[in-house]
């Protein structure tokens, strides 16, 4: 499914807001990726990143789906701390992507907006969707306190 929007700049928010959640988890380790390639429809295609720092801090998981690029990985290095994290907007033509993005896809009229994730360190994560969404739990600290 491509997430339709009735509000201008909708996926460009949700990526931003997404990015900028993503900015306090680059001192968390890679807990787990999960890559599911079941269906020939690579629009079912998802990729869910699970982030942890320890309990003081809030876990994340980062969840991509309609992939249409995703680089592979170096299996079984997980846990593997984060280096580096960036979560990019990547705008329908005619509106020119950043210049680290040109060439990374064939860019078509019918290529919807894209969000580009890139993890640096001992696993380099890095792919190209449609749908993004990050996912943040309480601490396992602040989870034990009974309001």
């Amino acid at each position: 499914m491509v997430d339709e929007h009735g509000a201008t700049d909708a996926f460009k928010n949700r990526c931003a807001n997404a990015a900028r959640t993503l900015e306090s988890c680059i001192s968390y380790f890679i807990e787990r990726i999960s890559l599911d390639e079941s269906n020939e429809d690579r629009k079912d295609h998802t990729l869910d990143v699970w982030l942890r720092e320890g309990p003081w801090k809030p876990d994340a998981v980062i969840s991509l789906s309609n992939l249409h690029s995703v680089r592979r990985w170096e299996p079984g290095l997980c846990p593997s701390f984060i280096d580096g994290i960036s979560l990019v907007h990547l705008p329908r033509l005619p509106v020119p992507w950043p210049g680290e993005a040109v060439g990374r896809l064939d860019r078509s009229e019918g290529l919807p907006e894209l969000v580009w994730l890139r993890i640096a360190g001992p696993v380099e994560v890095d792919a190209v969707a449609a749908v993004v969404t990050v996912y943040q739990a309480q601490s396992d600290d602040a989870a034990s306190v009974l309001r």
